[in-house]
């Protein structure tokens, strides 16, 4: 019965895309309400980081985050998977190492067999053992569609804790995984995916972002998020914006997911989110080239589940940093995507 359930027929988004725009985010947020200082909070609504962050002591903070959304993938383990991945993902981004999950799953009990959300749940599983942590509890509710995804606790020596609002000027980027997660899903709805790209999506969401505890043990690494729903110009905004300074990427150097996913583009393989997101942060992007404008904006703003770290690197370092790459796996990305400049009326351009 399970093998015949498609998971994306029974939701209105997909992964990551799922997310409320940047835009409509602020406006949510929003409030006149203040809260009372709490000097052991770290990391808070202050600022538009991946996790909380509280001072537990001996120089130790607790990382605290949550992620869910609507499925992406239409296998139920693999969805579980891919949704316990890009939670834990938060952790990783603030250079911490995860300790504990908790599940949250909402599913339309009278629509799909509780069958296949086990089989959800099993994936989450499989994914907190190679995090090395226990998916210990969690809580569940009857809903119109499914949802799945985990919250999640972490560790971190406060001296290397990574926010996404530090990088400085001069700082080269690194990205640490491929662009391009939406539009192959996108494609695979329209029945536009090619064969040979069937697994592409899934293989690169179901990655653990484990170098980011290992990244966080670095000075040279000033600042570090990981890339979600808001695309790669949306997360690299936030943390130029949020370090006071502008940012500046090439576009030929930003690594694809395929060298074809111009095409899937040209073909209208597009999902919703990247013009939600375009509409939220659009005017504090300067694209050089204008003749490419269409497509550079429908990738470079593409939604991404599960995406890499975004990662800003002193240019003093960069040749350590390159060679740690290497020893965590990551030699394939080892070229830097673009800088850190002094601010700029746009606070991304494009070159």
């Amino acid at each position: 019965m399970t093998d015949n359930i498609k998971l994306t027929q029974y939701s209105h988004g997909a992964g990551c895309g799922c997310k409320i725009s940047p835009k409509i985010l602020d406006e949510i947020l929003e409030s006149s309400f203040s809260m009372p200082d709490n000097n052991k909070l770290i990391v808070g609504n202050h600022s538009k980081d991946d996790a909380a962050v509280y001072d537990i002591g001996n120089g130790k903070a607790l990382i605290s985050t949550t992620d869910f959304f609507m499925p992406i993938v239409d296998d139920p383990y693999n969805f579980g998977r891919i949704a316990s991945a890009n939670a834990i993902s938060d952790v990783y981004a603030m250079g911490g190492d995860p300790i504990l999950a908790i599940a949250i799953l909402g599913w339309p009990i009278n629509i799909i067999p509780p069958s296949v959300a086990k089989r959800v749940i099993e994936g989450s599983r499989s994914i907190c053992v190679e995090a090395g942590i226990p998916l210990a509890g969690g809580h569940s509710i009857d809903s119109p569609e499914p949802i799945f995804g985990l919250a999640v606790n972490g560790l971190v020596d406060i001296s290397n804790l990574k926010q996404n609002n530090t990088a400085r000027e001069g700082d080269l980027l690194f990205l640490t995984k491929r662009i391009g997660v939406g539009i192959l899903t996108t494609a695979e709805k329209k029945n536009l995916l090619k064969e040979e790209h069937a697994a592409l999506a899934a293989d690169q969401m179901m990655v653990l972002n484990k170098a980011g505890a290992v990244f966080g043990k670095m000075d040279a690494v000033h600042s570090m998020t990981d890339v979600t729903g808001f695309g790669l110009l949306g997360h690299l905004i936030e943390m130029a914006d949020g370090s006071g300074l502008s940012a500046e990427i090439d576009f030929n150097a930003v690594p694809l997911i395929t060298d074809l996913l111009v095409d899937y583009v040209a073909n209208g393989c597009v999902p919703g989110g990247t013009n939600r997101n375009w509409d939220s942060y659009g005017q504090k992007v300067n694209i050089k080239n204008s003749e490419k404008l269409e497509l550079q904006k429908n990738i470079l703003s593409d939604p991404q589940t599960s995406g890499g770290l975004l990662v800003a690197v002193d240019k003093s370092a960069v040749k350590v940093f390159q060679e740690l790459m290497k020893e965590v796996g990551l030699g394939e990305y080892c070229n830097p995507i673009g800088r850190i400049t002094k601010k700029d009326i746009a606070v991304v351009t494009v070159v």
